[in-house]
């Protein structure tokens, strides 16, 4: 037992780093990460939630779900009335079909009276007739036309507003389905199943552990040779002068200055006033939010 103790230890100590008691370091700062509060997005009965602390989530996995009852009866009642104006849509070809033959008639008629005219075996007022009896039926062929395209665009205007509606409650349907907005552990629960919620109504926290970052500080005289992209070594602070190595990216750097926090020590110990700068950092898993850690902007210089 005493071996296996000793093997612990000493493998501990070699992932940790041990102690660094050269270096000079830049700055200090604690690790942070990008935190998102995921609220609910509709109105109902938490049904389901399973967002637990410390679980990791994919990005799109859904873990929660509100009540829907009332929406999916919403679009039941939309979808009837979407049915309700399609069988109300007219068949133009069919009705003005009748119109259409009787003005065909009359114009064979016309036709066989004009020649009838020409051998003088039909008078004029006959084939005025026809004519007069042809213009008729084309302005009520005209006038049914406009009465069908009209009540067709009517309808066709209420299935639009129907339509419209349906991809509401669709939309309204699709944010009952809570789902982690990142890839992520989960940091905190604020809600369980069978509780109310309602619209912005925090359901959890989760951050991205994964890719973190070293909020440090600067002073205004490191500030001119540190920029953004920049690389640098970050050493997470296990206590007991225990550290460990990670590269840094420089991600961002404060437009302003601000007062040196107290729990931050910086180089110059006069210094009143330091920039806030963030290095980018790939997390093994090891490393906890909250963790004290040291930055080194001069990576060329030996460790």
């Amino acid at each position: 037992m005493k071996t296996y103790s000793l093997f612990f230890a000493s493998l501990t100590s070699i992932l940790l780093a041990s102690c660094h008691p050269d270096i000079d370091f830049d700055a200090t700062g604690t690790f942070e990460a990008t935190e998102i509060i995921v609220s609910a997005e509709s109105n109902g009965k938490l049904f389901r939630l399973d967002a637990e602390e410390g679980v990791r989530l994919k990005q799109g996995e859904e873990v929660g779900l509100t009540d829907t009852v009332q929406l999916y009866l919403k679009k039941l009642q939309l979808q009837a009335n979407m049915k309700s104006v399609d069988n109300q849509r007219p068949d133009i070809r069919k009705q003005i079909a009748a119109l259409q033959e009787q003005l065909a008639t009359a114009q064979r008629e016309r036709a066989r009276v004009e020649n009838l005219l020409k051998a003088n075996a039909a008078n004029r007022k006959q084939l005025d007739d026809w004519e007069s009896q042809i213009a008729v039926l084309e302005s009520q062929l005209e006038a049914q036309r406009s009465t069908l395209y009209n009540s067709t665009a009517s309808l066709n205007e209420q299935s639009s507003s129907v339509a419209i509606q349906m991809a509401q409650i669709e939309d309204q349907l699709q944010k009952c389905h809570i789902v982690a907005p990142i890839n992520g552990t989960v940091l905190a629960k604020y809600a369980e199943p069978g509780e109310l919620a309602s619209v912005g109504k925090p359901l959890f926290k989760i951050a991205d552990t994964e890719h973190i970052f070293l909020r440090a500080y600067i002073t205004s005289t490191q500030l001119a040779s540190v920029r953004i992209g920049m690389e640098a070594k970050v050493y997470a602070d296990f206590g007991d002068d225990n550290l460990k190595t990670y590269a840094g990216i420089v991600s961002w750097i404060a437009d302003e200055a601000e007062f040196t926090p107290k729990t931050i020590l910086t180089d110059d110990e006069r210094a009143n006033q330091v920039y806030a700068v963030k290095i980018a950092v790939r997390n093994d898993g090891i490393i906890k939010l909250g963790m004290y850690g040291k930055v080194k902007f001069r990576t060329d210089e030996s460790d």
